[in-house]
Parts: structure tokens; C-alpha cells; sequence
């Protein structure tokens, strides 16, 4: 056998696990956005980094919510509402931010979402390619809205742009 056999042989034998482990059997993963969305998110890193640090949302002007979000299809975690960015589509000014809370209570960044408001006759707006989805309500937002959630500080197995994530924990 050549050595170029033997290594494409090894380059496949490593390949094959990391493929079959990429998405759980039973979970039916929301195809994740063109590849550049990543690129697109940029301006979303940059702007919620400080809030890793939790107080720092808070002294930015995000309401602190007590009440964490979970359903069949996995959690949310805890909103942290800026009203002031509520209805923006700047990838930069998401208005809100889900934290996870810990077993000490202490609550970590996990994901972003843009929130904007569902008035009678419109429809879903879309942000990355994706349409937003439906909510009835978000804490501390009034009325029914529409949100986009982006997963960009805790991996989601259902996708990067998917509504839930099945392993965020509510206590």
C-alpha cells in the first residue's frame, strides 16, 4: 500500500467520528444560515462581550428578569431586556441578552436576540437569512413580538440561529 493510501485511509478514519458526533441522533437540528452569518455576527461579539460580566448589562440599561425560559424544545435561560433597543435590526444592538444560571446562582452569557414588536398586519422581519420567530411575550416587553436568537456564547446543538437550546437549564 502507498503512503499516499495509507494517509488518505487516516485522514478519512479521523474524519468519519467528528462527522457522525457533529449532530445527535435524535435531534433535528435547524440547518444553520450561510457560512458567512459568523462574519456577519462580528459587530455582535464586539458589542456583547462586557456582558459576560453580568452587572455590566445591567448598569448598560438591560432589565434584570427573575423568570427563566424553558419549553419541551429546550431553555432560554433568563432575559436581560434593553427597551431601548427593542425593534432594532442592528447586528450590533441586540435587545436582549439570555443568561444560564449555575448551581451557585451565578449566571453566564449565552446567547443574544432581537426583539421587535408584532403589531396587527406585519410580518415577520429577517436578519442573517433568517425570519424571526413568534413570540407571544418576552418579559418586560409589552405586547406580542417577534424575536431572533443568535447562540454566539454557548454552542446550541439544534443551531446557531434555532429558537431553543436543549442544553440550557432552568433551576
Amino acid at each position: 500500500m502507498s503512503l499516499r493510501s495509507r494517509t488518505a485511509g487516516a485522514a478519512l478514519a479521523l474524519a468519519v467520528p467528528f462527522a457522525l458526533a457533529a449532530v445527535p441522533a435524535d435531534a433535528a437540528p435547524v440547518p444553520d444560515p450561510d457560512p458567512f452569518v459568523w462574519t456577519d455576527l462580528t459587530p455582535t461579539y464586539t458589542a456583547t462581550a462586557d456582558y459576560q460580566y453580568e452587572p455590566f448589562a445591567i448598569t448598560d440599561g438591560h432589565t434584570r428578569s427573575d423568570a427563566c425560559d424553558r419549553t419541551a424544545q429546550g431553555g432560554a435561560g433568563y432575559h436581560y431586556v434593553k427597551l431601548a433597543d427593542v425593534g432594532s435590526l442592528d447586528p450590533a444592538e441586540p435587545a436582549g441578552l439570555l443568561y444560564e444560571a449555575d448551581a451557585d446562582g451565578n449566571r453566564a452569557l449565552v446567547a443574544v436576540e432581537w426583539i421587535v414588536p408584532a403589531g396587527s398586519g406585519t410580518t415577520a422581519p429577517t436578519l442573517f437569512g433568517q425570519q424571526f420567530q413568534p413570540a407571544t411575550t418576552v418579559p418586560g416587553v409589552p405586547g406580542p413580538v417577534y424575536t431572533l436568537r443568535a447562540w454566539i456564547w454557548k454552542d446550541n446543538p439544534s443551531g446557531l440561529l434555532a429558537p431553543w437550546n436543549p442544553t440550557v437549564a432552568c433551576p
